[in-house]
């Protein structure tokens, strides 16, 4: 099973993995986690490069660079490990890309992104994709104080149109789960895991 979470930053993602990875632990599921960008040599290269605070990036670079990523990610890590049986939760996966690049950075038309998405991914699709829906204000709570990268230093302006990108995405995909990240996350867990135990096989 291929899960991915998907939410702006700030919404709570890190707990639920970890959670989840426990949950999964107890179940005695196999399961390996892997974060986006990164998860191989190569990928964790290009995550410095695009998360480095310093650095100019035109948006068609940047939207490259994280396909490029996702494609090492995915031939190394991923479809290895579901071909043997293992499920794989990723930290964020290609709708992030449409979110950020497509609405946030406006960095090419949607349907580029769709069929460079597809590209990237070596035409895998999540089974289950839970978008962990939070507003800027509270966001911006959570992650206040924190050093910020680049992509976390792009205004809120930015972060509302990435919102509406993944709203977009919730509402044409039912694979999306869309959860309130303002719940505890017991709550949440309790919610994902549940689902998870539904699904046949």
């Amino acid at each position: 099973m291929l899960i991915s979470f998907e939410g702006i930053d700030g919404c709570g993602k890190s707990t639920q993995i970890s959670m989840l990875e426990e949950w999964c632990a107890r179940k005695e599921i196999p399961a390996a986690v892997f974060r986006e960008p990164g998860g191989t040599v190569l990928s964790e290269k290009i995550r410095d490069l695009l998360l480095d605070g310093r650095r100019e990036m035109n948006p068609v670079t940047e939207l490259l660079l994280f396909s490029a990523a996702r494609s090492q990610l995915i031939s190394e890590q991923v479809k290895p490990l579901l071909d043997a049986g293992r499920w794989v939760i990723l930290d964020r996966f290609y709708d992030s890309t449409t979110a950020y690049q497509g609405f946030g950075r406006r960095s090419a038309d949607l349907k580029e992104i769709d069929a460079l998405n597809r590209l990237a991914a070596h035409n895998l699709e999540p089974d289950f994709t839970f978008y962990l829906k939070i507003g800027v204000e509270e966001a911006s709570k959570r992650t206040s104080g924190r050093e910020k990268d680049r992509m976390e230093s792009s205004g809120e302006e930015f972060y509302r149109r990435v919102i509406r990108g993944f709203d977009q995405l919730s509402s044409r995909f039912p694979r999306f789960v869309t959860l309130d990240a303002t719940q505890s996350p017991e709550a949440i867990h309790t919610q994902i895991t549940t689902l998870l135990q539904e699904k046949p096989g």
